[in-house]
């Protein structure tokens, strides 16, 4: 195997000939196929859960005014939501970057809807400053204020949570928070198959890669696309929106509900 050392200052994965290419990725793929069955387990796992039964008649608020939860099915046997962290008071480049990256990968849920799944986003935002959000990132899927609603349809923010119904009986099925939410953010895995990958502080690169950052250090960007957490700053996929302008302060103080 020969190898190149790349431009200076930059790291680059050794250069070589496609059939030493291929011997290595048919050995890395042994590992990527354990790794999809035991994905697979986990997820039999995950079905084998006990589930709790819960009050389906509680109300959140959404775009009709308040309605029971057991609304958000939509006449289906199962929904997931994501539960989205929101700054009282705080303009739309102030609200949570992480969430706001989140909830940007499931603008659409028609391939869920099909399956039979329905799925919602819940804020323990006021609903008053929900809707001005919700047209401004151009999202149409419904979302609904849970504030001061308890567990399991209010609580924690910063999680996936799925549900089941049966007639008027609801029940938590699962929940999961911190990087077990990346399963509704496909950018995530595929940044896993770039060189660099996503150039946090806690991958395991080859010496001479490029630096690691902090986790999670590009949810946020400047106008020119420089990833910062800055008070010009916005959550990357607010860029993408019509007119939108750089500003000069998050506007948000304390931490999110």
């Amino acid at each position: 195997m020969t190898s190149t050392q790349g431009e200076a200052g930059g790291g680059r994965p050794p250069v070589v000939d496609m059939e030493t290419w291929q011997a290595a990725r048919d050995e890395l793929l042994i590992r990527e196929k354990a790794h999809t069955r035991e994905g697979d387990a986990i997820a039999a796992a995950r079905r084998r859960l006990p589930m709790v039964e819960f009050d389906g008649s509680v109300e959140v608020t959404g775009a009709q005014g308040p309605v029971p939860f057991r609304d958000l099915f939509q006449g289906r046997n199962e929904l997931l939501v994501y539960k989205h962290m929101w700054h009282d008071g705080a303009p739309h480049q102030g609200q949570c970057e992480g969430c706001t990256v989140t909830a940007w990968h499931m603008k659409d849920a028609a391939y869920l809807n099909a399956r039979g799944i329905s799925w919602a986003v819940l804020t323990t935002g006021r609903w008053e400053e929900v809707p001005p959000f919700v047209e401004f990132m151009g999202y149409t899927e419904p979302w609904y204020s849970v504030r001061d609603v308890a567990a399991p349809v209010g609580g924690a923010m910063g999680h996936l949570t799925s549900y089941l119904r049966d007639g008027d009986r609801t029940f938590l099925t699962y929940d999961t928070t911190g990087r077990g939410t990346e399963a509704a953010s496909g950018s995530f895995a595929l940044l896993d198959m770039t060189p660099y990958g996503r150039r946090e502080a806690w991958q395991d690169t080859p010496e001479g890669w490029p630096e690691g950052n902090g986790p999670c250090w590009y949810w946020r960007a400047d106008v020119d696309g420089n990833a910062t957490w800055g008070p010009t700053s916005r959550p990357v996929p607010q860029w993408t929106r019509p007119g939108v302008t750089a500003e000069q302060t998050l506007g948000r103080g304390g931490e999110h509900h």
